[in-house]
This record gives structure tokens, sequence and C-alpha cells, in this order.
């Protein structure tokens, strides 16, 4: 997704690329985004752009990577699921996707560049970079599934893996239509508990 290279740059230089990126990409969308922009704003040479990422799949990847972890470390760990009944525990994943929603539609910015996640999985780079994203998120959905079997909020019968990838699926297509739609903050808890409705149907006992 990244090569090590760009890891062994000053935070400084670092973060003058990651923001020159993630300007280009709100900005423009990946599809029209261009390589060229974001190396004369950060001030470097074509050379050592691509010295530090294969591409523009890799860099909006690397980019999308940093403001996920960004956004979750604003919104803060995800809670505890196992400490109640079926109905406490869906309750509190829909409270935690909506803190994430809202922290993610309070930053135009950060929303405008998740925009243009679909039009980027369309190319291959990126897709094997979406891998990699998606894996990073498999244990927390792995540890939220084995806890709501553990109270009966997710059904058994069916392997694990396919549980997850449903979750993966499903949390991935209502993310990029909660985007789309871009709903205020008083239509907001409606939708979100509607999504998270589906998922329940999909995944409950």
């Amino acid at each position: 997704m990244v090569r090590p290279r760009f890891a062994k740059l000053p935070p400084a230089q670092q973060q003058a690329i990651l923001q020159a990126a993630l300007d280009e990409f709100a900005r423009h969308g990946f599809h029209d985004a261009s390589l060229n922009r974001v190396i004369e704003t950060a001030g470097i040479s074509k050379g050592s752009m691509y010295y530090y990422f294969d591409g523009k799949a890799e860099l909006y990847a690397h980019v999308a990577s940093t403001q996920i972890g960004e956004l979750f470390a604003q919104v803060g760990p995800p809670p505890q699921l196992d400490t109640g009944d079926a109905d406490r525990f869906w309750s509190v994943i829909e409270d935690y996707y909506l803190r994430l929603m809202k922290a993610l539609l309070a930053s135009p910015q950060r929303a405008a560049l998740f925009r243009g996640w679909a039009t980027a999985s369309k190319d291959p780079a990126f897709q094997r970079a979406q891998g990699e994203l998606e894996q990073a998120s498999v244990p927390w959905i792995e540890q939220a599934v084995a806890a709501g079997q553990r109270v009966d909020a997710v059904r058994k019968d069916l392997p694990a893996s396919l549980l997850i990838a449903v979750v993966l699926g499903m949390g991935e297509a209502m993310d990029l239509w909660m985007l789309s739609q871009d709903p205020d903050d008083e239509g907001l808890p409606t939708v979100v508990g509607s999504l998270v409705s589906m998922i329940r149907g999909a995944v409950s006992a």
C-alpha cells in the first residue's frame, strides 16, 4: 500500500504529502485527482512520489487509511458489546455507528475524500489496497460477532467468516450511500437506526 521509504521521511514531510493528497482527492475526487498537482503542492519531485507510492490508487488508499485511523481515534475505542441482552447489543452498535458518522460528516473534507471510494474501488491497484484496509477491521468485527453470539444477538448456524463478509459488504454499501445522501444532524439518527436494523435483520439469531 505504501513503500517503507515513506515511513522513513521526517513526520513534517509525510504530513505535507498526505495533506496535499487529501486536499486534491477531496476537491477533485479519485478519478479527476492529479498526482502532478499533489507533487507540486507538496513540493517534491515526481521521482520522489513514485519512490514512496506505486501510483494514485496506493496514495489514495494510504490517505484513506490515515483518515480512518484519525476518525476512530477521535470517536474513541469500540464499546463493550457483551454486557446485556440482544437489544442492548444492537443499541450499543447503533450508538457507536451514529457517533462515527457524525464525526465523519462533521469534516466536509474527510467526507468528500470517502465519496471517491466507489470510483477508486474500480481500480485494480486500489482493490488490492482495499483488501488490506478491510483486513484491518476484521479483528474487531470478529470480536463483535463473538460477543453478539454470546448474548444471542447474532446467529450461530452460519460460519463466522460468512457473517463477517456480510457485515463488511453491507457496511461498505451503507457508508457510501450515507455519504452520497449527506443527511442533516436531525435526520441522521433515524437513517443510522434503519441501516443498523438492516444489518441486524441479516445476521441476528
